[in-house]
Formats: C-alpha cells, structure tokens, sequence
C-alpha cells in the first residue's frame, strides 16, 4: 500500500464547521495541512439541489469525506467527487449521531464488516485517487481489540489506501455526538498495536490531541496525526505546523496578516451574496490568549451579522487587537 505523506497532518472533517469558507481560512496557514470536507451524505450529492462538491481550488490537498453505505451510490459520488478535482474519498466509519444511524452508516458500520469493504473495494473500481477510511475503535459493548481488527481486515483485503482512527469507542445509544468527543476513554495504545501489526498499512490517528508536541509523539509510532476542535477553536496552530511537521522553513505569517489575506476573498464571496458571518465566524479563536482576542471576537459576533457588513468590519475588528503586542 502506498504512504501518503500528506496524510502526516490533518484536519478533521467535523460537521457544520469544517466548511469552504473555514477550509480556506484554514489554507492560508498551512500549505501540507490536509484538509477535509464536512461529512456529505450520497443522497446530498446525488439528488440534493445544492452544490455539495464545491470548493476553491486554494483548498488542495482536499478530501471528500463520504456519509453512505450503498457501494453503487458510494462509487457514483466517488467519480464525481474526482472529476470536480478531489485529492482523495474519505468513508465515515465512525459518527455516532442517532441520524446517521438512521441512514444507515457512520459508526454502525463498524458492525458490519464486508459492507463497509465492498464500499471501499466499488469506489476503488471506480477512482484513481486514493479511498480512505475514519472509523473508531470499537462500538458499544462490541469493544475488542479483534473485533477493530475484524474491520481492518475486511479493509487490507480490498486494499484501504489508508485508515484514520478516532481513538475512542462510539456509544450508539444513550451519548450525543458532543458527549461521544469526550466521555469514552482514549485508548492511543490501541491504535499503535495496529499499526505493529498492520505495518503496511498507512494508520493516523484522532482524538484529543492539542498540542504540536503530542502530535509528533504519536508520528514516531504512526503515520499521520489528525487535529479536529483544536484548530477549530485555536485556528493559529496551523501557522505553526509546516514548520514543525514537515521541515519546512519561511516566513510564518502573524495573526493580523492571516486576517488581511482573508480579505479579498471576504470581498469575492460578498460579491457572491455570501453572508458575512459564515466566513467570519471560523476566524474568532484566530487571536486566542492576546489581548484584544475578546473584543475582536464581541466586535465580529456583533456586526458581521448587519446588513451590508463587510471586509470594513473585520478591519475594525482587528484594530481592536494590537499588532505590537505579541510576536510570532
């Protein structure tokens, strides 16, 4: 199996966040970061009236994370998905919500084996790009390390370009989505015993991880780290992980100028009709812990929102913010 460097880090796909507007912002910090879509469902592609497959090609190296369970829709998306230029599929193996279950895919998959593998081997038939896999560690009672392994195996026999695994079980019944962030116990040791005995398997891993440090911790067993609520809330870490992750030497924008190389694409959107606010709101933890990061933030929520609100309001808001005050 081939090892995709890009994989090294990587942001999660976390539902109504991880949007075009976030992905860009986010772009402007890191240029190796992969980055991910929001989970979208088959049904959404295949007979939603919007535009679910869209991006700014600024977004590369990108990936389309797959909500489904039908092989034949699966691989219909996975040929759009790579015809509109996506770098890679991603299948969602591992939300817990009630509604994914009730759609038939997610988490629950975990419990059927050959589905999820002959989903992997439709869309593999069907791309060139590389088909990956997100899933937990386990599943409600259903929590063995075999069990996991049950799953890894039905995804070495079809040839999974890579997995990504959240370190946690996912309770289906009686915790929230939210709940299932935090509540299971992280098992990291498990993931690593994975990838020793799957060693040509192309293995990262998700779930609690905050800091760079314990991200390069995890790649001396593993292949990849992924980041989701962390650079979420606290967007600047990515300024910072080219450098540490992938060697890479230049000059590391500061705060204020991520903000300012936002602007024109504030500008091009509005032009678009976009709303203000839904590119505004990934940008409030961008000044997280300086002084000034509090009235940015109360000054953006309470303006981006007005009618004909526009790049003036995020200039005004990071004036609140003084540029002398921090280096980076």
């Amino acid at each position: 199996m081939t090892h995709y460097p890009s994989a090294r880090f990587s942001v999660a796909p976390m539902l109504d966040w991880t949007d075009r507007h976030c992905r860009y912002f986010h772009r402007l910090m890191s240029r190796h970061a992969q980055l991910y879509t929001e989970m979208v469902t088959t049904g959404a592609i295949l007979y939603g009236k919007g535009d679910y497959l869209g991006f700014n090609e600024q977004e590369h190296p990108l990936v389309l994370q797959l909500g489904g369970s039908d092989p034949v829709a699966l691989a219909e998306c996975a040929i759009r998905a790579e015809r509109q230029g996506y770098g890679e599929i991603n299948l969602n193996v591992g939300c817990p919500s009630d509604r994914v279950q009730n759609g038939m895919f997610g988490a629950c998959l975990m419990a059927e084996p050959k589905r999820v593998a002959d989903s992997v081997a439709a869309m593999k038939a069907a791309v060139n790009i590389p088909v990956t896999v997100k899933t937990r560690i386990g599943i409600d009672e259903q929590d063995s390390y075999g069990f996991l392994c049950t799953l890894v195996n039905s995804l070495v026999d079809v040839k999974v370009d890579a997995l990504i695994v959240h370190a946690r079980k996912a309770w289906l019944k009686g915790l929230s989505p939210k709940q299932n962030r935090d509540v299971p116990p992280l098992d990291y040791e498990r993931v690593y015993q994975l990838k020793r005995d799957y060693p040509e398997l192309t293995i990262a891993i998700n779930g609690g991880i905050k800091t760079l440090a314990e991200a390069n911790t995890h790649l001396r067993q593993l292949d990849g780290v992924m980041l989701g609520r962390e650079v979420y809330q606290n967007p600047y870490i990515l300024a910072q992980v080219d450098g540490a992750l992938f060697d890479e030497h230049y000059q590391i924008p500061s705060r204020h100028e991520v903000v300012r190389q936002l602007l024109p694409y504030i500008e091009q959107q509005l032009s678009q009709d976009t709303y203000l606010g839904n590119i505004t709101r990934h940008t409030l933890g961008i000044f997280q812990g300086l002084p000034g990061a509090r009235a940015w933030r109360r000054y953006l929520s309470e303006n981006a929102h007005k009618k004909g609100a526009g790049p003036e309001v995020v200039e005004a808001a990071m004036a609140k913010v003084p540029e002398f005050c921090y280096i980076d």
